[in-house]
């Protein structure tokens, strides 16, 4: 649950603000509802600001996409799993009690887990910075978050989609990639800066997609993107600058085929990575003269 004076700052939003604009500033305003949240050298507050804000984000994201849609706000249900209560919040209309379709529930699951994964990137790194000052959790996250929001990190899949759009079909594939290999362009959701061969969790995400679109349709997108798959897989251009798809690659397909417009991927892409950057930014700020005393392991926690 949100306190009410939160809900009542989405509401002054205008009705396109950016969905990942509302997010950040409503994220960073949670500081002024919990001020003990500034007590950051007590274990005890760190950890109820932790399931604070794990609680909290996919309330905020629903509440976001809510409003650009001129719907009225949709209270959380804890009889639903994580997901499926995001879902309950962004999807129910005069239902007595929302349903969610359990595979769209579980890619979405899927998702979520494959999205933790950090490594030491722009807002991880961002929180890092920013806790190291002893500000609060809340500004720490808001800050990680605004580092998402730029289409070089959190905004990449959304890049992919645009670069499908562009291709417009299978039989344009080869002529694209040959623009690439010619220096005209990018090739949008591959490589990564950690995973130097095939990223493991687009295998998964791949996997997901072909479950999804069992259960709303295929998109054609899809078929673009094995095509592009496939060929940049076999081509030694890319093989030897160590080019595979990555996590983004897929992920917006799905999230295009559940029906989020692209201003909703980086706010989707924060709810998993607020979770995953608790062990990065979650624990006790380091400072010169602190006990170096280690902090507990919150992704087995």
């Amino acid at each position: 649950m949100l306190h009410e004076t939160t809900k009542r700052l989405l509401e002054g939003f205008h009705h396109n603000a950016h969905p990942m604009g509302m997010f950040i500033s409503t994220v960073a305003a949670l500081s002024t509802i919990y001020p003990d949240a500034r007590n950051v050298r007590d274990p005890e507050v760190r950890k109820l600001q932790i399931h604070r804000l794990i609680g909290k984000v996919p309330t905020i994201a629903a509440y976001t996409y809510r409003n650009s849609l001129g719907y009225r706000y949709v209270y959380p249900d804890n009889d639903l799993s994580y997901t499926e209560n995001f879902m309950n919040m962004l999807w129910r209309m005069v239902e007595p009690k929302y349903r969610a379709n359990p595979v769209l529930a579980r890619a979405l699951d899927i998702l979520f887990i494959l999205h933790v994964d950090h490594e030491q990137n722009c807002s991880a790194n961002v929180m890092r910075a920013v806790g190291s000052s002893e500000a609060d959790p809340f500004v720490w996250t808001a800050a990680a978050a605004a580092a998402l929001s730029g289409p070089l990190h959190g905004g990449a899949n959304e890049e992919v989609l645009k670069m499908l759009d562009a291709i417009g079909s299978q039989d344009n594939v080869r002529a694209y990639v040959d623009r690439i290999k010619a220096g005209h362009g990018k090739l949008m959701g591959f490589g990564h800066r950690i995973y130097k061969d095939y990223d493991p969790r687009a295998r998964i995400i791949e996997w997901a997609a072909n479950q999804v679109f069992v259960a709303t349709g295929r998109n054609p997108k899809l078929d673009i993107a094995l095509e592009l798959e496939k060929i940049a897989l076999e081509d030694e251009y890319f093989i030897k600058r160590k080019l595979y798809p990555n996590v983004d690659f897929y992920s917006g397909i799905i999230y295009q085929a559940l029906g989020f417009s692209p201003e909703m991927f980086t706010v989707l892409f924060a709810i998993p990575r607020t979770v995953g950057s608790r062990t990065v930014g979650g624990n006790a700020p380091r400072s010169a003269t602190e006990d170096r005393t280690p902090a507990p392991d919150l992704h087995r926690a």
